[in-house]
């Protein structure tokens, strides 16, 4: 198990997830709130200077962090980031890899939820008969549940 870490990169904080068979550091993106009514999280990026993301010039690679987990490769489901063959080793104990998961899980459907209440609808159809805006839990989303994931999952990969 690799040693959790916390970095900076283009004025946020990075969390070391785990790195690839060719030593590649796959990065964590702290929270940012976007475009005035959403959650920006779940990001996960290289670097092209990845030991050390403060002095990289660039990002290498962006990717999201469900397209980790949450699918089937080899006849075999991947629930948690231990799981990912796309990692030879995380921060994270068997424990906590399903922890984050859950966490993450919650992120993303709570996330789609806040923005179905601040549109009224899934924006699949132009005129559905039930709008379903709702600034009440809306807010509820944006200003309780969500930070309370991202300072869970924070503490988490957060070196002690």
């Amino acid at each position: 198990m690799l040693e959790k870490e916390k970095n900076h990169a283009f004025n946020k904080d990075v969390y070391l997830l785990g790195i690839d068979s060719d030593g590649t550091k796959y990065w964590l993106e702290s929270p940012s709130w976007d475009c005035d009514w959403y959650w920006g999280f779940g990001y996960v990026e290289t670097y092209q200077n990845n030991r050390q993301p403060n002095r990289a010039r660039d990002i290498e690679s962006h990717q999201h962090f469900n397209g980790f987990v949450g699918e089937q490769r080899d006849n075999k489901y991947i629930y948690h980031l231990n799981e990912s063959p796309n990692f030879s080793e995380t921060v994270l104990t068997e424990k906590e890899s399903w922890e984050l998961s859950d966490l993450m899980s919650r992120f993303y459907t709570l996330k789609e939820s806040a923005g179905i209440f601040h549109r009224g609808s899934a924006n699949l159809a132009s005129n559905t008969r039930r709008n379903s805006k709702n600034e009440q839990m809306e807010e509820y989303i944006n200003e309780v549940e969500l930070p309370e994931i991202f300072k869970a999952v924070i503490d988490l990969l957060s070196p002690k």
